[in-house]
């Protein structure tokens, strides 16, 4: 638990130094961090702690096995874009959606902060987010930025419900509040 609590000190350095340079929250950073890497336990490949599929920005990448739910129009469309690669169906969920096991392309990053960079510019500037992005700069309602983001970036059922339950759970809290009261040094932050 030790190990946990340090890695969760360090994740919150960053994203409280990034909120401060974007506006990207540092809940918001740290829950997705906990969910995806399992609280920086385990990240994807060398460095990546927020499974950030690969995009046409990254110049490091892996590729590993990973499970999605699809609809089967979603699935279709997966299978036709990769089909040398197929997804390989693993459960047919009531709700008709389907959870798929699939090799799939994943950014990876030189260290963690190069990881909350690209989380943190992915939030604040990529397609998916703008609106709510937009809505946040407008509102600064953090349950709603949160609750959208959640349900935007991964297929899995109750990501969103997790996500929403770690970044208010007080260990996140206290941690971004330490955080944020140490002297504000100058980081190595590149956004």
């Amino acid at each position: 638990m030790e190990d946990r609590e340090q890695r969760l000190k360090e994740v919150a350095g960053i994203a409280a130094a990034l909120e401060r340079q974007t506006g990207c929250p540092a809940q918001l950073l740290i829950a997705q961090w906990a969910i995806e890497s399992q609280w920086g336990e385990k990240p994807v490949g060398h460095a990546g702690y927020f499974g950030i599929k690969r995009a046409a920005r990254h110049t490091k990448f892996c590729v590993v096995t990973t499970h999605e739910v699809f609809t089967p129009p979603q699935l279709a469309a997966w299978n036709r874009q990769h089909s040398g690669v197929p997804a390989r169906v693993t459960e047919t969920l009531p709700d008709g959606r389907v959870r798929v096991e699939l090799d799939d392309q994943f950014a990876d990053y030189d260290s963690l902060e190069a990881s909350c960079e690209d989380y943190g510019w992915l939030i604040t500037n990529g397609q998916p987010y703008r609106i709510a992005w937009a809505q946040y700069q407008q509102d600064k309602n953090l349950n709603e930025l949160i609750s959208t983001v959640a349900r935007k970036y991964a297929t899995a059922p109750q990501y969103a419900e997790m996500v929403e339950a770690i970044a208010v759970q007080s260990n996140v809290i206290n941690a971004v509040t330490e955080a944020n009261s140490v002297p504000k040094a100058t980081t190595g932050l590149r956004v």
